[in-house]
């Protein structure tokens, strides 16, 4: 079932996005070569909790940490470690804040000093692909608007569009209605809505979509072992259209 948010309740989730929007605009200078993803993890729980809010990921079906921290063949749900990130990494961050019962979601890929070439044109395609799916998502589409669109970017640059793990629905829940993958047909899907809030989160491969999970039983990884990047905002769907929540 999808729950259309009010006005005021769309408010109250800003609040949330807020939160993790600023623990993106905080650590964005600071990942450099020898920063490692413990201490971003303790960055955004220190900035979460400044906030009165809570690291929602943390104990989330058992998962240890505040953030995700996803790194180079990494496609999502990477645990922090005390590894430093070296030059032409490229890591992506995923946090989830709860304030008053509300929740706000969003990842974001980084590069980590000078990257490769491929490195610079997946992260900047995976970006377009957000960008796009959020210009589809106007009141009257359909999801499969928004899924085509980014298909059809990603894959147009000869890079892949991972299957496996969904967007989805979000306010008191985290994964509340609709979940869908970033693939489909224009015109088909479930029709979007004023009062809707979801993720929008294309996660774009290197080579192929498919992916293996590692022994912890989370960490998601390309199959071939190439690069992934994700890039992920928490929206509301307005009479005027999309409205990013998490808007940095």
């Amino acid at each position: 079932m999808i729950i259309l948010k009010s006005k005021h309740e769309i408010e109250s989730i800003r609040k949330a996005c807020q939160v993790v929007a600023e623990c993106h605009r905080i650590i964005a200078p600071l990942i450099k070569p020898g920063i490692t993803t413990n201490e971003i993890e303790r960055i955004f729980e220190e900035i979460i909790l400044k906030h009165g809010a809570k690291p929602y990921e943390k104990g989330y079906k058992g998962y240890p940490y505040a953030t995700c921290a996803s790194v180079n063949d990494v496609i999502a749900h990477g645990f922090p470690n005390n590894k430093p990130l070296v030059e032409g990494d490229i890591v992506t961050i995923d946090t989830v804040a709860e304030l008053d019962g509300w929740l706000g979601d969003s990842a974001w890929s980084y590069a980590v000093g000078q990257i490769s070439p491929t490195a610079e044109k997946l992260m900047r395609v995976t970006k377009e692909c957000l960008d796009l799916g959020i210009e589809q998502a106007q009141p009257g589409n359909r999801l499969g608007d928004v899924t085509s669109t980014i298909q059809r970017h990603a894959e147009s640059h000869g890079f892949g569009v991972v299957r496996e793990l969904l967007a989805h629905g979000i306010g008191r829940d985290l994964h509340e209605e609709p979940t869908y993958m970033h693939v489909g047909k224009p015109g088909k899907g479930l029709r979007i809505k004023e009062g809707m809030v979801f993720t929008i989160e294309p996660m774009i491969t290197e080579g192929t979509y498919f992916m293996t999970i590692d022994p912890d039983g989370w960490t998601a990884r390309t199959m071939d072992n190439k690069l992934a990047a994700q890039y992920e905002h928490t929206i509301a769907i307005t009479a005027d259209g999309p409205q990013i929540l998490t808007e940095q």
